[in-house]
């Protein structure tokens, strides 16, 4: 071993002890007669000292040949520092220096390997093996290992039984677009990287394994943003001879667990709020619950008062800001241009101040008098100083628009904390929703999600009121993940499979191996699958998935560092049969 020990494991128990270490050169301070180097590895840092005239001449020179990130061995003693950092596990001890190897050197990195670093996110991503080396990255990962660890232990406890699916596996048209991967062996045909495991894991019940788990890389060629990658990982789970209380119990005892564990954090019995109701109140199926403002809805105060804009409504709806009644006009102006922003589509916003004194003063005073206004602060339980912001129009849209509000809102008066974690399930989802673009139904999760049992004669006629046996696990407004009750009668899969718009025939052709598995007893199952990097961020506090994978792809699906994807050789092409895009 090049070391005896890590740059953050000594300290004064360690003193006068001949020691060892190895690692990188984060920082060198010469003042002539004194030299003091940081040497950093993934564990910490260990400052090393050296004094002319009593050091080894040739440790000295060596010191002085050193720049930042040259690779180095050092041997010396353990001393107490005089002048201590408590900002660091190894702050009260430096080694007095005795030998000083250079292991390798180092170009002068692109950016500074720091805390707060000056390099941009392209060409860290670029140079992402230099940005490992930051502290916070560091701390991301082992968080992420962390995760990963307790998990298996409280799967494991459970009697789950870790299976390994295939990569190479069938395209499917359901769900995002597929990775394609092109067959040399069989020519003009191709395997799909899998978007999940979902048919195996499901194949997996049917041969009897009846508690499966995995923790699963997917891949789902879909546009990117700062929760998504091409290829993430998921927690995925089933369990057969189970009903969805047994899979929610069973997954909530997972997340107390994880918060307990991990974050040293006790959560609660986790409410389940209805896919209906989620919407009506927060107008979001991933809503977060850290703060109040739940909608409140006004048609019956606020229509009819001669309002166009309230009464050509299909719902008027609105939110009470608490202690918020002092909002200057700038400050209502801002949140009218940010509800206005084309990506939420708002065409206005009105605004009621409840002042102290109890009068009110409103955006629309020349068409509702204080009475009025009384009645509406009444419906929404609003005090004296708070202040109300009312959306109107088309139901579902201004549902999302006032989301958006609601949230901004949350953000402005600090009742987003990151360190402040409440998770909840969403059930009862519709089974199925409308594609305007493809004019047909399309499953909300999957095709293999079971209906309620009492839903079932709605297929025909009222398709979209059908509701699921699904359910989400959201925290802090994120959807962390979902999963379903599934169908295990082949008839009954063969009815989903026609309502949407498969006949018979493709039906059997795409999803024949499962319909035929279960000819041979499946019994009743289901499952769910968390976003693993997603669980990972949110434990770290962050929005972004990217710094909690260690080498990630930019929104262009590219990963900058290899440079792929990329071109690939003619003489590949021709042996996969391929033709050239050249």
């Amino acid at each position: 071993m090049l070391r005896s020990h890590t740059c953050g494991e000594l300290n004064l128990k360690d003193i006068n002890r001949e020691v060892t270490l190895s690692g990188w050169i984060h920082k060198v301070r010469d003042k002539g007669g004194l030299i003091w180097i940081d040497l950093r590895d993934r564990y910490g840092i260990t400052q090393l000292l050296i004094e002319e005239g009593r050091s080894d001449a040739s440790v000295v020179e060596t010191a002085r040949k050193l720049g930042r990130e040259y690779v180095v061995k050092a041997k010396g003693t353990v001393v107490e520092r005089e002048s201590k950092n408590p900002n660091i596990p190894t702050g009260s001890i430096e080694i007095d220096l005795t030998d000083l190897q250079i292991l390798n050197s180092s170009k002068t990195p692109p950016f500074t390997i720091e805390d707060d670093t000056d390099g941009g996110e392209e060409l860290r991503m670029k140079f992402r093996y230099l940005d490992l080396r930051r502290q916070p990255l560091r701390k991301n990962l082992e968080l992420r290992n962390r995760l990963s660890i307790e998990t298996r232990k409280y799967l494991d406890d459970q009697k789950f039984f870790e299976i390994e699916t295939p990569y190479l596996i069938k395209s499917t048209p359901e769900g995002a677009r597929d990775f394609v991967v092109p067959s040399r062996m069989n020519e003009g045909q191709f395997y799909a990287l899998p978007q999940s495991p979902q048919t195996f894991k499901q194949l997996l019940m049917v041969a009897g394994y009846d508690r499966y788990y995995q923790l699963v890389k997917c891949f789902r060629d879909e546009d990117l943003r700062a929760d998504r990658q091409p290829e993430f990982t998921q927690i995925d789970c089933e369990m057969a001879f189970v009903e969805q209380d047994d899979i929610l119990n069973t997954f909530e005892g997972m997340v107390k667990y994880l918060f307990s564990t991990v974050k040293q954090i006790d959560i609660p019995e986790l409410p389940r709020v209805e896919y209906a109701d989620a919407m009506k109140y927060y107008g979001s199926d991933k809503p977060d619950i850290r703060f109040g403002m739940k909608f409140v809805e006004l048609n019956d105060v606020a229509q009819n008062k001669g309002f166009k804009v309230f009464d050509d409504a299909e719902l008027v709806v609105g939110i009470v800001a608490e202690n918020c009644a002092d909002y200057s006009r700038k400050q209502l102006d801002k949140l009218t241009d940010f509800v206005k922003k084309p990506q939420i589509g708002a065409k206005g916003l009105v605004y009621v101040k409840y002042n102290e004194d109890g009068s009110f003063k409103s955006s629309v005073d020349k068409f509702f008098n204080q009475e009025a206004l009384l009645s509406w602060a009444e419906k929404m339980n609003a005090g004296k100083g708070d202040l109300l912001l009312v959306l109107s129009g088309e139901k579902n849209k201004v549902r999302k628009q006032l989301n958006e509000l609601r949230l901004e809102m949350g953000e402005r008066l600090n009742l987003r904390d990151p360190e402040v974690f409440a998770p909840l399930w969403v059930v009862d989802f519709p089974l199925l929703e409308w594609d305007e673009e493809s004019e047909r139904y399309h499953a909300m999760h999957h095709p293999f999600t079971s209906p309620k049992h009492e839903d079932i004669n709605l297929l025909d006629k009222k398709p979209g009121e059908v509701r699921a046996n699904a359910y989400d696990l959201v925290i802090n407004g994120v959807e962390i993940g979902g999963g379903s009750i599934r169908i295990h009668d082949r008839e009954l899969q063969k009815l989903m499979f026609k309502h949407l718009g498969f006949s018979d025939e493709e039906a059997q052709e795409q999803f024949g191996f499962l319909l035929n598995a279960f000819e041979y007893g499946a019994p009743p199952h289901g499952g769910i699958a968390l976003g693993f990097d997603r669980l990972a961020a949110l434990f770290g506090g962050q929005d972004s998935i990217r710094d909690f994978i260690a080498f990630p792809k930019n929104n262009s699906g590219r990963d900058i560092m290899i440079d792929s994807p990329s071109v690939i050789a003619d003489d590949q092409l021709e042996e996969l049969k391929l033709k050239s895009v050249k």
